[in-house]
């Protein structure tokens, strides 16, 4: 990137942060009745807390708690399949199934738009435990701030793999603008209408893992 380019990319960064408030708080203002009947499902199907909270790596590799509706049973990561999940996992809630297919589950972090943590529109923030798994090409990808939704989730989400993920999120990055951001977000309804990119094809959901730390019965 140019140095002459840089001070507009900043500015346009900054003019992402405001729309992404204005969005964010636009957004829970009409939702907070849905919030609500989303809780108290959560609640009446299954023990535990309404929400999940999980460490990710946000802008430039700075760790923050991304926030999400509950759609598995209690640390659920340590039993069963661990991080990687499928269509029909047993750990998923009745509720969960319903909130994972139209990404519902995802709302919340609407809270880490406001906190500057995230941004509507972005690479999804992946878990520190895989950062070792990055070069420094793959990196570029935290470049950006972390996207509620992103290049990536509206051309193929779960049905890629690691490392179409990571090219996906790094062209994102080499080619954002504002108006990529709109178009990402004019074609996030269908993506959830259709919810066929919540899994992969063979109904595992596992592009956020790399391939090394997968299972080689998971790999295949």
């Amino acid at each position: 990137m140019s140095s002459k380019r840089l001070p507009i990319r900043l500015i346009l960064l900054k003019l992402k942060r405001l729309f992404d408030c204005a969005g964010a708080s636009l957004a829970l203002a009409l939702l907070s009745p849905l919030f609500s009947a989303l809780a108290v499902a959560i609640k009446l199907d299954s023990q535990g807390p309404v929400f999940f909270r999980q460490k990710r790596l946000g802008y430039r590799g700075r760790m923050f708690s991304i926030f999400k509706f509950r759609t598995m049973i209690p640390n659920a990561a340590s039993v069963g399949a661990g991080l990687p999940t499928f269509d029909g996992d047993p750990r998923v809630t009745k509720v969960g199934r319903v909130l994972r297919k139209r990404r519902l589950d995802e709302l919340p972090q609407l809270f880490n738009v406001l906190l500057g943590q995230m941004s509507l529109v972005g690479p999804r923030p992946l878990m520190p435990d895989y950062l070792e798994s990055y070069s420094q090409r793959d990196k570029k990808r935290m470049l950006m701030p972390p996207g509620m939704t992103g290049w990536q989730q509206v051309h193929g989400g779960a049905t890629h793999n690691w490392l179409e993920r990571i090219e996906s999120d790094i062209w994102y990055v080499e080619h954002w603008t504002p108006w990529l951001d709109i178009l990402v977000l004019l074609k996030t309804p269908a993506v959830v209408f259709k919810a066929d990119t919540v899994y992969g094809k063979d109904g595992w959901q596992r592009c956020g893992v790399p391939d090394e730390q997968l299972a080689p019965k998971e790999v295949a």
